[in-house]
This record gives C-alpha cells, sequence and structure tokens, in this order.
C-alpha cells in the first residue's frame, strides 16, 4: 500500500484531450471536436458560429445517456453474480472463519499469565524491536495509520452500485463479503497500533493524531465511486501491493532480528493475499461479460494516478506526510517502482488483456495497447527517475512518528 501512488505518479499521463475517465470519455471526446469544428465555422462563417453550444448540448446529452447505459449494465452485472450464487461460490469461502481466525491477543503478550511473566514477554518485545531501523518504522507507522481508515473504505466500498449493503445487514453476496472482508481488515490496524504501543520506538500520540487526522479527512473518490469495473480493479491492485508491502516488512524485520514483528506482518500479508485472490477473480469474471468495457476501465484507471487510502494522512506538522512516507517506502526497499511495473504485468496476464480480440470497440483496443505497453513504460521511468536521484544528494526528513529523528528519502 505505501508508496502506490508515488508509483502511480510514474505512469505517462494522457493528452489533455483524453483526459476523463471512461465514462465520459464519449463527452470529453464529442466535446473537444465539437469546439474545434466550432473554431474553424467561427473563423469562416462569423456570426454563425452560435451554433456550437447548440451542438455540445447534443454530445453532453448523448454522454450523459452513454454513462447511465454503462452504469446499468455494470450494476446489472454485480446483481447477477449476487442472485446466481456466484460470489458465494467464489469470494465468500476466501474469508476465514472466525472461530479459525487469528487474532491481534494471539500474537502479542498475553494479560492473562502473571504479572511477571507480561513484564517478561513485553520485555522480549521491545529487545527485539530496539534493533529495528527508523525507516523500517516509518513504514510499519505508515501501514498502520492507512489500516486504520478503515471506516471511509468501507464507506467506498458500499457506493459500488449493484455491490452495496444498503441497510447494514443485507443478506446477498455481495453484502456479506463486504462486512466479512471489514472485519477481516478491521484486526489488521489494531494488531500493528498494539505492536508499537509496547514496543516503544514510536511517539504514539503522533501517530494517534495522524490516524485521527486520517478519519477525519477520509478518502478522496476514486474516477467513479460507484462504478463496480473501477472499484474490481482498484481492489486487486490495493489488495496486491498491500501484500507486498507488509510481506517485505516482514522479511526486514527478521533480517534486523525481530522476529515479533515478522510473524504479525506476515499474517496481514496472508490476508492480503487472500483478499487479493477475492477481487482478482471477480475482475476476471466482469472481464468474461465485458471484455468491451473492463479493458476501457482498466486503462482508465491506469491513466488516472490512483488515488491512495492514506494519501490524506497528516500529523500536524509535515504537509507532505504521505509523500515522504512514500519516499521511505521507495527507499528502503518496501514499495518500488519495480513492483508497481510487475503488478501490471501480473494482472494484464491474469486477465488475459493482450488476448482479447474481437470483441473490442476502437477505444477498447487503444485502451488494450496502452495497458499492455505501460510496464515497459514504467521500468524507463523509474530508471530516469533513479539517475536523477543518483545526482542528487542525500536528504532527509524529521519524522514526528519517531520523535522527530531525520529519515532519509533518497
Amino acid at each position: 500500500m505505501p508508496g502506490l501512488m508515488t508509483m502511480m505518479a510514474l505512469a505517462p499521463s494522457p493528452p489533455m484531450s483524453v483526459r476523463p475517465c471512461f465514462c465520459n470519455k464519449m463527452r470529453g471526446t464529442t466535446m473537444l471536436l465539437v469546439k474545434n469544428r466550432s473554431s474553424s465555422q467561427a473563423h469562416l462563417l462569423g456570426r454563425r458560429s452560435w451554433r456550437a453550444p447548440a451542438a455540445t448540448t447534443v454530445a453532453t446529452a448523448a454522454a450523459t445517456a452513454f454513462h447511465v447505459d454503462e452504469q446499468e449494465r455494470e450494476e446489472m452485472m454485480m446483481r447477477r453474480l449476487a442472485e446466481d450464487g456466484w460470489v458465494d461460490e467464489h469470494m465468500l469461502p476466501l474469508l476465514t472463519p472466525v472461530e479459525e481466525a487469528w487474532q491481534p491477543a494471539d500474537l502479542l503478550p498475553s494479560f492473562v499469565v502473571s504479572a511477571d511473566e507480561q513484564r517478561s514477554q513485553v520485555a522480549e518485545l521491545q529487545a527485539r524491536a530496539a534493533g529495528v531501523p527508523d525507516d523500517l518504522l516509518v513504514c510499519l507507522v505508515g501501514s498502520m495509520v492507512t489500516e486504520e481508515g478503515l471506516p471511509g473504505y468501507m464507506s467506498m466500498a458500499n457506493r459500488v452500485a449493484g455491490g452495496g449493503d444498503a441497510t447494514g445487514c443485507d443478506d446477498h453476496g455481495w453484502a456479506r463479503w463486504l462486512r466479512g472482508w471489514t472485519a477481516e481488515e478491521n484486526r489488521h490496524g489494531d494488531l500493528l497500533n498494539r505492536y508499537l504501543y509496547l514496543c516503544g520506538r514510536v511517539d504514539m500520540r503522533r501517530v494517534e493524531t495522524t490516524v485521527h487526522h486520517l478519519l477525519g479527512r477520509g478518502m478522496r473518490a476514486m474516477l467513479r465511486p460507484s462504478s463496480a469495473y473501477h472499484s474490481l480493479i482498484y481492489g486487486s491492485f490495493q489488495e496486491r501491493a498491500t501484500f507486498v508491502s507488509h510481506a517485505r516488512t516482514a522479511r526486514q524485520a527478521g533480517l534486523h532480528g525481530d522476529a515479533c514483528l515478522a510473524k504479525l506482518c506476515g499474517v496481514i500479508a496472508a490476508d492480503e493475499r487472500r483478499h487479493e485472490a477475492a477481487y482478482t477473480r471477480a475482475a476476471a469474471r466482469a472481464f468474461e461479460d465485458d471484455q468491451d468495457g473492463m479493458v476501457r476501465a482498466l486503462a482508465a484507471v491506469m491513466r488516472a494516478k490512483i488515488t491512495m487510502p492514506g494519501e490524506l494522512m497528516d500529523d500536524g506538522r509535515d504537509e507532505r506526510l504521505f509523500d515522504h512516507f512514500s519516499a521511505v517506502a521507495q527507499r528502503s526497499g518496501v514499495y518500488t517502482a519495480a513492483d508497481y511495473a510487475d503488478m501490471v504485468e501480473h494482472f494484464v496476464r491474469r486477465w488475459k488483456v493482450a488476448e482479447l480480440g474481437a470483441g473490442l470497440s476502437g477505444e477498447g483496443r487503444r485502451a488494450q495497447d496502452y495497458v499492455c505497453g505501460l510496464p515497459r513504460k514504467i521500468r524507463r521511468m523509474e530508471e530516469l527517475a533513479q539517475d536523477r536521484a543518483a545526482q542528487m544528494g542525500a536528504q532527509s526528513v524529521c519524522f514526528s512518528w519517531v520523535f522527530d529523528r531525520p529519515v532519509r528519502i533518497h
């Protein structure tokens, strides 16, 4: 999760004429043509250029009808997958039954034992945590803060047309998935928060202030928050990015001698892997139903430079806190541009994007070409970014999370 926004920023942006997301593509393109034609008519016909607004109105009406048709198709797909039992068969089994699931109390010092044993367990945890470097602690805090923003993420997911939980206890498959996913995710922030509190290495008040700010600020909307296609694609990428970052943190914690932290991040990574599998399956199913709509949605999501869940984090001091956190994650290897390029390649292969054929529209074929060529562009841009960084001197930023100690960002 950390750093993905920065990695997405490496993806080349489309020209302004094609900047709108795919649901507005027809409107954006048509209006551009009308604008160009109107300009020519104004030059050639003088007073008759007043006809352009009428043409624009027609184009806008057509685009609105197109948008409604796409949204209805996506909503129908979501309802069908719930009604025919697909969600129950292919997604819900990826949630762990509550009785079998780990809980934070299973993995941290126990307060069931005697006071002396409690002190011994906490002392051991702190001794192991003493070897964790500040850059890894910054990555860990940023991940924990992001995990704690869960109420906003559930609210966002509940906006998806055909996939929401209207009453809070709906019985259809998507509603049960959303609540089950939320219940599993809720443990992640709890687990990391308690570890950080016990380890004594971070300023918990500044960390808690950051969580408070993030919950109050919320999350910027995706391209089209109600879009099932955008949501499934976003969820697939987000869960895989989170899996990668937690798995890398686990590996590095182990190398620095903190077996407890390695285990905590490992169990979280395993959860994220199952969640990724669920969203990836659902997106693959949507590709089977509407390959043209899905490949256009995928290209739109890639072009938009995904807004990350924790982007609005704020500790009350550093106005660029998320950017600096992302830079530390990149430099420390917890999440890098190369990981993002690998992810794009993974999903292109998983969803067989390069193999899509006869059912694609002209716009769909252009979207296919763009997505399939994106990993190469990202890697090239990463090389250029590394070359620029190599020419710059070392730069550090003081993070309030680690008592204002300086941490290198490049």
